[in-house]
C-alpha cells in the first residue's frame, strides 16, 4: 500500500481496509503515577475554575483504580517514575507515540508540545524508551505533535488515524507517515473542548467506533462514515462531563470507562465488549480519563 495522509473521502479512492496489513494489539501499559498532579492553570476548558481543586488522595485511590482495571482486562502494566514541578506527566498519553514497524521494530516518536510546561516531560520519556531499547525519535518539522493523544492506531491494522486542529498540526503527520510505515487518516477537530483525538473518537473493534460527532467538521464526519461499518455516537453529557469517548479498549474486547456513562456502555456491551467502569473524577479537572491516563506499549 501507497504510504500516504489521507485528507479527504476523494483521497481515499482505491483505498480499503481490508488490504491494511495486520499489527499486533499492544502488550503493555505504561503509567505515571500522581505523585505531583495537580490544576496549575487553563490549558482546556475543563480546567477552569479548577486552579488549586486537585484533592491528591482522592486522586491517588482513582489511579490505583484504574491500574487495577488496566491488569484485570489482562494487561501488566509498568511504571514511569513522576518528576517534581511536572503536574500533567500522568497523562502519559501525550508526550510520545508508540508502534510497530512493518519489520516489527518497536518505535518511540517523540511529541512536540504545543504548551511549554508540558514540553519539559518529553525528556524523561525519551531516557524511558530507550532503557526499554525502543529506537527513539524526535520530529524533524517545527509542527506540533501530541502523540497518541491525537495520533491512534487503528485496532489490529497498520492504519493511524491523526487529530488536528486545537494541538497537533496536520504537517506532523507526513513525518508519522515515514516513521511507522503507515497511512494516516487526518480528521480536524473544530470543539475546543475535545482538543486532542482521543477526547472524541475510540475505535471498539476493528468494524466499530465511538465518536462525539459536534467535535469534526463535515469531511472528517464522512471519512470516519467511509472506513467505520458501525459508528456509536455519544450524546453531549456523557461525551463532556464523564469523557465518554476518552475510554481505552483493550484488544478489542475489554472498555475501561469512567462510570456513569450509561448509554454509551449499553452500546459497548451490545458490541461484545464487557466493560469495566472506574472513577476518574479528579483527573478529567484537566480534561483526560482514563485513555490520556496510560500508553500502549509493543
Amino acid at each position: 500500500m501507497s504510504r500516504l495522509v489521507y485528507r479527504s473521502v476523494n483521497d481515499l479512492k482505491g483505498f480499503s481496509l481490508k488490504n491494511c496489513p495486520s499489527m499486533p494489539e499492544p502488550g503493555r501499559i505504561l503509567m505515571c503515577p500522581p505523585d505531583h498532579y495537580d490544576v496549575v492553570d487553563v490549558k482546556n476548558p475543563y480546567m477552569a475554575g479548577k486552579v488549586g481543586t486537585v484533592n491528591r488522595n482522592m486522586a491517588r485511590r482513582q489511579w490505583e483504580g484504574l491500574k487495577e482495571a488496566f491488569m484485570a482486562a489482562g494487561k501488566s502494566v509498568v511504571e514511569i517514575p513522576s518528576v517534581a514541578g511536572l503536574e500533567d506527566m500522568v497523562f502519559c498519553a501525550n508526550q510520545t507515540m508508540t508502534g510497530l514497524t512493518p519489520k516489527m521494530e518497536r518505535v518511540c516518536l517523540l511529541s512536540s508540545m504545543r504548551h511549554p510546561s508540558r514540553r519539559r516531560e518529553v525528556g524523561a520519556f525519551e531516557a524511558w524508551f530507550k532503557a526499554e531499547g525502543y529506537r527513539v525519535q524526535a520530529l524533524k518539522t517545527k509542527a506540533s505533535f501530541e502523540g497518541a493523544g491525537d495520533a491512534i492506531w487503528h485496532p489490529g491494522k497498520r492504519l493511524i488515524w491523526g487529530g488536528h486542529g486545537f494541538r497537533s498540526e496536520p504537517e506532523a503527520y507526513e513525518e508519522v507517515v515515514d516513521v511507522f510505515e503507515a497511512p494516516v487518516i487526518l480528521l480536524k477537530l473544530v470543539n475546543e473542548r475535545f482538543y486532542h483525538l482521543d477526547t472524541c473518537f475510540c475505535p471498539l473493534t476493528p468494524e466499530s467506533v465511538l465518536i462525539y460527532p459536534s467535535a469534526f467538521d463535515a469531511e472528517s464526519l464522512e471519512l470516519i462514515l467511509k472506513i467505520f461499518p458501525v459508528v456509536v455516537t455519544a450524546s453531549e453529557p456523557e461525551a463532556v462531563r464523564q469523557m465518554a469517548c476518552n475510554a481505552a479498549v483493550i484488544d478489542s474486547t475489554t472498555a475501561v470507562i469512567h462510570r456513569g456513562s450509561a448509554s454509551v456502555k449499553r452500546h459497548m456491551e451490545a458490541l461484545g465488549l464487557k466493560v469495566l467502569e472506574v472513577d476518574t473524577s479528579e483527573f478529567i479537572k484537566s480534561g483526560g480519563s482514563v485513555y490520556c491516563l496510560k500508553m500502549f506499549l509493543y
